[in-house]
């Protein structure tokens, strides 16, 4: 698979993914007591936001690359962090941090291995 595919198929999981989760935030049951609706509201929108510019990287894959390893770096282990810290918390059963680390680490590896490959390709082209 060229590394165009890769990098457009790492936009649509990051895409898919975010926009899952917010979708998932915004489930009136999840928003929790009233004093938690306000960060949960934030953190869609944040969701939401990232959606978005995942799908405009996608208009242009190659040159717009640097937002996947935005991704990669300080989003994907953040949210990898929060959920273990919610684990640890007792917020989230065992099972549901496990799941959601390895879904996230997938995806993190696929997001990483993409940018890699067309780095490397651009390097040749050059």
């Amino acid at each position: 698979m060229s590394h165009v595919r890769w990098l457009r198929l790492s936009y649509w999981v990051g895409a898919i993914a975010d926009a899952v989760a917010t979708v998932a935030i915004l489930i009136p049951a999840r928003m929790g007591e009233s004093d938690f609706r306000y960060p949960m509201g934030l953190a869609a929108a944040l969701m939401l936001a990232w959606t978005v510019l995942l799908i405009w990287g996608d208009r242009k894959p190659v040159e717009r690359r640097g937002i996947l390893l935005l991704t990669v770096f300080p989003l994907i282990p953040g949210l990898m962090a929060s959920g273990i810290a919610a684990g640890v918390a007792g917020q989230l059963p065992l099972g549901q941090v496990v799941a959601r680390s390895v879904v996230l680490a997938g995806i993190l590896l696929l997001i990483l291995y993409s940018y890699l490959k067309a780095n490397r390709a651009v390097a040749r082209a050059a």
